[in-house]
C-alpha cells in the first residue's frame, strides 16, 4: 500500500492530477499507520502481521 501510494504521488505530481497525488497521499499515510501498528504487536484486520 506504501509503494501504490508513492506510485501515485509521483505520476500525480508529472501530470498535475491533484486527485492522483491526494489519492498517493491517503494510501502512503495508511500504509505506514498499518505497518507500524503491525511492526508494534498489534492485530491489524484479524491478523496477528501486517505486511
Amino acid at each position: 500500500m506504501i509503494i501504490l501510494g508513492i506510485i501515485l504521488l509521483v505520476v500525480g505530481f508529472v501530470t498535475g492530477l491533484g486527485i492522483l497525488w491526494t489519492i498517493g497521499i491517503i494510501l502512503a499515510v495508511i500504509g505506514a499507520i498499518l505497518w507500524i501498528l503491525g511492526a508494534l504487536g498489534h492485530a491489524v484486520a484479524g491478523r496477528k502481521h501486517y505486511w
